[in-house]
């Protein structure tokens, strides 16, 4: 970890309780779903981060307690740091408040967390489906999502996938 971070992830430490862990020199801190709009303040008002550069999730199936990590990549230009917060969410109903009153650039991402992973964004300004039709069933990013196959089509057996094709009836 830089040298440079680590005062800010012990000022985070201190006033939320988050737990950090190191990868490849990046900190990773985590911190509990009702404290991340407050986390995500602090970061942007008094330590500088003033870029959401990222907002994604991870789901960690079959595990259910936490299935998910909602990850929030924050960097400081004028530092040059960037700090990954991550919130650890439950499988059966998972939910995180929304960022958008913090950046409002989490507006789009939060609608792909909830259209790609299920993941139910709590007062979000307009929840609505942004990459998948209405009506589809299902959330493609989770791991239990069933995938969907198709024989590829040879001279040999020219005939029967032409048979199992959705042609336009007249």
């Amino acid at each position: 970890m830089d040298k440079k971070l680590e005062p800010i992830v012990k000022a985070v430490q201190a006033k939320f309780g988050a737990t950090l862990e190191e990868f490849r020199d990046e900190a990773h801190l985590f911190v509990k779903p009702e404290q991340i709009v407050e986390a995500l303040t602090f970061l942007r008002d008094e330590q500088n981060f003033e870029l959401l550069s990222a907002l994604t999730a991870v789901d960690y199936y079959p595990q259910e307690t936490p299935r998910f990590h909602v990850i929030y990549q924050l960097t400081s230009i004028a530092k040059n740091l960037s700090v990954q917060v991550r919130v650890p969410v439950n499988g059966s109903s998972p939910k995180v408040q929304t960022a958008t009153r913090v950046f409002e650039s989490a507006n789009w991402r939060e609608r792909e967390l909830l259209d790609m992973f299920g993941i139910e964004i709590e007062g979000h300004p307009d929840p609505r489906r942004i990459l998948m039709p209405e009506g589809t069933e299902g959330h493609p990013l989770r791991k239990d999502f069933p995938l969907g196959y198709e024989e590829p089509q040879f001279t040999f057996n020219f005939d029967e996938i032409n048979l199992q094709k959705p042609y336009a009836k007249e």
